[in-house]
């Protein structure tokens, strides 16, 4: 008699390990620019803890890992202001590996001379200087983050990158292609309830008969067929969408390259219901036809 096998169940997905951390440790020289570097990794999905002690590095790991989710990709940003900074940093990195985690060191810094100008610039001291001049506080502080340097997995001199450079510098090493792209809100509003104070482009579409006179659209928003198709096949406003999508496709990757992640377009009309709602999906959609990461949001739509 032959014995049948039982059939093998499922096997459950297995856990996440802490291998999957990603874990990114930012230090340098004070005005080397680590605060643009913790912006950039913001920019691209990390969870950034600034002047974290040393001492709290494993246990800040291990909260990463415990959260899970956008948590688990965690940059921490460690200077000499801390009071509990250690010069053992080789030594704190060996300790998370030991527990799993492989963390990825960013140093940054810079000559000498282009830090003395920056805290020049500011009129402040550095952490280490003391009593002496700026160039004691440097020597003081390349001392103390002398090991620190040298066994860093990337090491950047910012004394030739501008802040958009540094950024876009850091974004290409920790961000995939999608998180440099620049994302466009076409954002429809009513004049009567001001401007939008974050818009970029603001666009007045008042020059179009307004579908309020229409008794059978006054009723009816942007958003739907009917008021769209009115709105859409007046004189001009085919050439009025199509103009600003060209603008905006060819200035979207200068503002990329500037560093901007985020435009807004306004339109405007009287009311905010009928001309800008309707021009906004239409901007939005021809946007999206050229490969732009564009929505459209409606301030005012429902204010009335």
């Amino acid at each position: 008699m032959t014995q049948r096998s039982a059939s093998a169940e499922p096997a459950e997905p297995a856990p996440p390990t802490r291998s999957e951390t990603d874990l990114v440790i930012v230090t340098g020289v004070s005005g080397g620019g680590r605060s643009t570097v913790a912006r950039a990794l913001e920019n691209v999905g990390y969870y950034v803890v600034d002047n974290l002690p040393q001492a709290l590095m494993l246990d800040m790991a291990e909260l990463a890992y415990a959260a899970g989710g956008t948590a688990r990709r965690t940059a921490m940003v460690l200077d000499v202001r801390s009071r509990a900074f250690s010069t053992d940093l080789a030594g704190a990195v060996k300790a998370l590996r030991d527990r799993g985690v492989t963390p990825r060191v960013v140093f940054v810094d810079a000559d000498d001379e282009l830090l003395i100008l920056r805290f020049e610039n500011v009129r402040r001291p550095l952490p280490l200087q003391g009593a002496g001049r700026l160039s004691d506080g440097i020597a003081a502080e390349r001392e103390l983050l002398r090991e620190a340097r040298e066994q860093a997995d990337v090491f950047i001199d910012t004394s030739h990158l501008n802040v958009n450079q540094l950024r876009a510098r850091v974004e290409e090493l920790f961000g995939g292609e999608d998180t440099r792209k620049l994302r466009v809100t076409v954002l429809s509003f009513g004049f009567k309830y001001g401007l939008p104070p974050d818009a970029d482009f603001v666009l007045d579409a008042r020059f179009l008969p307004n579908p309020y006179w229409v008794p059978e659209l006054r009723d009816h928003s942007g958003k739907e067929a009917a008021v769209r198709g009115y709105v859409l096949g007046q004189r001009g406003a085919t050439a009025f969408v199509e103009t600003y999508a060209r603008l905006i496709n060819a200035t979207a990757p200068g503002f990329e390259r500037e560093g901007k992640r985020y435009l807004t377009v306004a339109v405007g009309c009287t009311g905010g219901k009928h001309r800008s709602v309707a021009i906004a999906e239409e901007l939005a959609r021809r946007l999206r036809e050229v490969r732009l990461s564009a929505h459209a949001q409606h301030r005012d739509l429902g204010r009335e």
